[in-house]
């Protein structure tokens, strides 16, 4: 009996012991977590909230909303654009984040080593970074101009079917956005594996080396794996990126030729600040949201399985 009476006396003074620690904790410590749980929950969780109960209605943006339910959802599965959105979304996020995170690690591992002038080289190509999405887009809009260098390019290899301008063609215009993302993203990833570069054990790699891996099986089966923690955090941002990507493709093309180029995020504007359909617009706000979180959480829990693993 007494044995087992202690385990309960225990537990309950664990609980106690931890409340006490909670109590000693200064008051300005609770003060810098609550501020920041307050301005999220005003500035971030509210507006979502309420985003979703106006998906929820058909309104205009005048007088009350009026509640009908799951019906923007079912209009949004039949409705043309919206699917072409979102296939155009899906090879958003394949091509913008596999060539972004290719390139991005390949220039990391080519300028991981001190050399000389590495430092402007890493400049140079972070240097896209600095502007924003709509300086970006006005660029390469005159790179893709019919008399820009890119189509000049074209026209002296003989390339018919590309020497064209690629904003106006519904079949090119997605792709020619998509290189002007790539070429601003690949910077910022090649910053985030550089640094993750930089914390590897390079004694891991060497001995590798001496019992005779060669300069590939090292990189992945050794330098790879310590950058797990990096892994994640492109993969995060590169699919938040993906799917909120708006700015670019705004100042480039607006959706067109003919919502060739419409993403989901373009689509959600032009329905909720264009057509003033706020109900609607919402509707494709929360599906964005919605993939989003999917895509993450799928990630990150095959992450952990991988670790416990």
């Amino acid at each position: 009996m007494t044995a087992t009476a202690t385990v309960p006396d225990r537990a309950a003074g664990t609980r106690t012991r931890r409340a006490r620690g909670a109590l000693r904790v200064p008051p300005v410590v609770w003060l810098f977590l609550i501020i920041p749980v307050a301005v999220e929950v005003f500035w971030v969780f509210w507006p979502a909230f309420n985003s979703f109960q106006l998906s929820l209605t058909r309104w205009q943006g005048v007088g009350a909303a009026e509640f009908i339910g799951l019906q923007n959802y079912v209009n949004l599965s039949t409705d043309p654009v919206f699917l072409t959105a979102l296939r155009n979304n899906a090879i958003w996020v394949i091509l913008f984040g596999g060539l972004s995170v290719i390139g991005g690690l390949t220039l990391a591992v080519l300028l991981n080593r001190p050399r000389r002038g590495v430092g402007i080289y890493r400049a140079a190509i972070y240097l896209p970074m600095v502007f924003s999405l709509a300086v970006t887009g006005l660029f390469w809009r005159v790179m893709y101009a019919p008399d820009g260098p890119i189509t000049g390019f074209f026209e002296a290899l003989r390339i018919e079917a590309l020497a064209t301008p690629w904003l106006a063609s519904p079949d090119l215009a997605l792709y020619g956005v998509l290189v002007a993302a790539v070429w601003r993203q690949v910077g910022y990833i090649m910053v985030l594996y550089l640094a993750g570069l930089k914390s590897c054990d390079p004694a891991l790699e060497e001995a590798a080396a001496v019992d005779g891996a060669n300069r590939w099986q090292r990189f992945w089966h050794v330098v790879m794996p310590q950058l797990a923690g990096v892994n994640t955090v492109v993969f995060a941002v590169t699919v938040i990126d993906s799917l909120r990507t708006f700015d670019i493709v705004w100042s480039m093309t607006r959706g067109g030729p003919y919502d060739s180029s419409q993403l989901l995020s373009t689509y959600m504007f032009q329905q909720g600040f264009t057509v003033v359909n706020l109900g609607y617009g919402s509707a494709i706000a929360v599906i964005i949201f919605l993939l989003a979180i999917i895509f993450i959480i799928t990630y990150l829990a095959r992450a952990a399985r991988g670790e416990e693993d």
